[in-house]
């Protein structure tokens, strides 16, 4: 399975997160990819370095649009030389499938 191929579906609110089977397999194909609890909440994170701001906010602007695509948006940090994204399913407090999709389309914007 390649993610970044997936398509995202509809999250609702009773929405399975992902398995720790899941988690660890999604991983594996994200390797850029870091897993962290914010407040209980997992989310999946990756900073992109770029030379300088202009480029940096070019692809966070990228980002936007694919966020906007599928209806699912990240936290962006936009820095001099760096983007930092973080996805995960709100309203489910945690990772779906959503998030590894949309995380391997980002990299692939990148």
């Amino acid at each position: 399975m390649n993610l970044s191929n997936e398509t995202c579906e509809a999250c609702r609110a009773d929405a399975p997160r992902v398995s720790d089977d899941e988690l660890a397999l999604y991983m594996k194909q994200l390797p850029d990819w870091i897993g962290l609890a914010e407040e209980g909440v997992l989310k999946l994170r990756r900073e992109f370095l770029f030379s300088n701001f202009v480029e940096a906010l070019a692809f966070t602007n990228k980002v936007g649009e694919l966020a906007e695509e599928f209806g699912h948006h990240p936290d962006l940090l936009t820095e001099w030389g760096k983007t930092t994204v973080t996805w995960w399913s709100h309203k489910i407090k945690g990772l779906h499938k959503n998030d590894f999709v949309l995380a391997a389309k980002t990299d692939l914007l990148y």
